[in-house]
């Protein structure tokens, strides 16, 4: 089976879980299914699977490459076999570890992306007035590069083996799609430790309460500690999208627009 047949594969999949899950614990029962913006998603689903992450992944090679002057195999040898205090941990120790070190990255770089400078890309991913598990995947190119190789980079940096990073980063990407589903679950006390689709939420709403909060992909304490937590007893948010700014629908249009819109760009 070739590698677009695992993407649509994977997709019919996900579709009928989500489907099923949505159904019974929806946040918003009145979000269609088959919403109007959905056909753009789904070649959302295709790109980012075929293009984005291939192009991401040769971007990293790339950069180690002219560090160390190796071809990727040596370079994976090298960077496996060195004797970091982190790499010599077994891999569940790593993984364990990354999720804290990894999610403080991704906090401090998806907060970043909120700025005045980079959100021109960052708001693609906000721009669907409808949050569901596949507009997940609504992330533009610039965006999603700028985000993996910041955080791959510095876990590699900070000695951990590339075998644990690889294992690592599948794992966040599953989840994202999980916290970006139509349910309610706040997972309850264990909510405070572990994010949930109802805390990622009040991330994405475009009501005033809610606007940057809950940058943490994992962890909800790296927002307590900084300032950003949100997350009211007995409410969920009812509106998405951008409030004061207008994306253009389509993936082409939506590619091109950080770099033609001449307004500037604020979180909205």
């Amino acid at each position: 089976m070739g590698r677009i047949e695992h993407i649509f594969f994977a997709l019919i999949i996900l579709s009928a879980f989500f489907w099923v899950v949505e159904s019974l614990f929806a946040a918003n029962p009145e979000q269609p299914k088959w919403r109007p913006d959905i056909r753009t998603d789904i070649v959302y689903w295709f790109i980012t699977s075929l293009m984005t992450k291939t192009i991401a992944n040769v971007g990293l090679g790339a950069g180690f490459y002219l560090v160390y002057r190796q071809n990727p195999h040596e370079v994976l040898a090298v960077l496996n076999n060195r004797s970091t205090l982190l790499g010599q941990q077994p891999l569940r120790l790593q993984a364990i570890e990354m999720v804290v070190v990894g999610d403080l990255i991704g906090y401090w770089t998806h907060r970043w992306f909120h700025g005045r400078r980079m959100w021109k890309f960052h708001a693609i991913h906000h721009c669907s007035p409808h949050l569901d598990w596949l507009s997940s995947v609504r992330l533009h190119p610039v965006n999603d590069w700028l985000s993996r190789w910041i955080q791959v980079s510095v876990l590699i940096i900070l000695g951990f083996t590339p075998k644990a990073v690889a294992a690592y980063v599948p794992f966040l990407t599953f989840y994202a799609i999980m916290v970006h589903a139509n349910v309610s679950w706040g997972f309850g006390p264990l909510g405070r430790v572990i994010a949930s689709p109802k805390f990622h939420r009040w991330h994405h709403t475009s009501e005033d309460e809610g606007l940057d909060k809950n940058f943490a992909g994992l962890i909800p304490a790296i927002d307590m500690v900084f300032g950003t937590y949100y997350m009211p007893e007995g409410k969920l948010p009812q509106k998405f999208g951008l409030k004061n700014q207008k994306v253009p629908d389509g993936f082409l249009a939506q590619m091109v627009y950080p770099f033609t819109s001449r307004k500037k760009h604020v979180r909205s």
